[in-house]
């Protein structure tokens, strides 16, 4: 009886597996090209939440490591194997998947300050535009008016 998991242990590894499951489809979503930063907000909110429930769930997965670790010293080597196989996909895909969150937030902040960028420069361009378009509607001077010739040659 040693060598067998308690009851916590296995309920603790569904949790963890359905946990990473999920997690896994939420990240295996496809992104698609977002050009709306409100919703690249709530995206990147989404993926926090995803952190924090990561780190929440911890615990839990480092109370699975220990008790694999007490049982192997208990367990004949066959049994130990397969708890310690069985942990090390757990690991596996864990640390994959934390790699990916926190890859998918990096990038999604980069595009978050990317797009802000481009909104700032085309306001700025949009102003720019309307403001030579004033100045091509303006009246020309008269060809004799060498002055405001010479002026409206410099706005140019």
């Amino acid at each position: 009886f040693d060598s067998l998991p308690p009851a916590h242990y296995r309920d603790t590894m569904n949790t963890i597996l359905v946990w990473i499951q999920q997690s896994e489809t939420k990240l295996s979503m496809p992104q698609v090209a977002v050009a709306e930063y409100d919703i690249m907000e709530q995206r990147l909110g989404e993926l926090k939440a995803l952190q924090s429930s990561l780190q929440e769930q911890q615990k839990g997965l480092n109370y699975l490591s220990t008790t694999v670790e007490d049982m192997s010293r208990k367990a004949p080597p066959e049994v130990s194997q397969r708890y310690r196989s069985e942990i090390e996909v757990i690991l596996g895909r864990w640390k994959k998947l934390s790699a990916q969150l926190v890859e998918n937030c990096q990038k999604l902040e980069e595009l978050m300050t990317k797009l802000q960028r481009f909104q700032n420069d085309t306001k700025t361009l949009k102003k720019w535009m309307a403001e030579v378009d004033v100045f091509l509607k303006e009246e020309w001077p008269a060809l004799g008016d060498s002055e405001a010739l010479e002026k409206q040659l410099e706005q140019c």
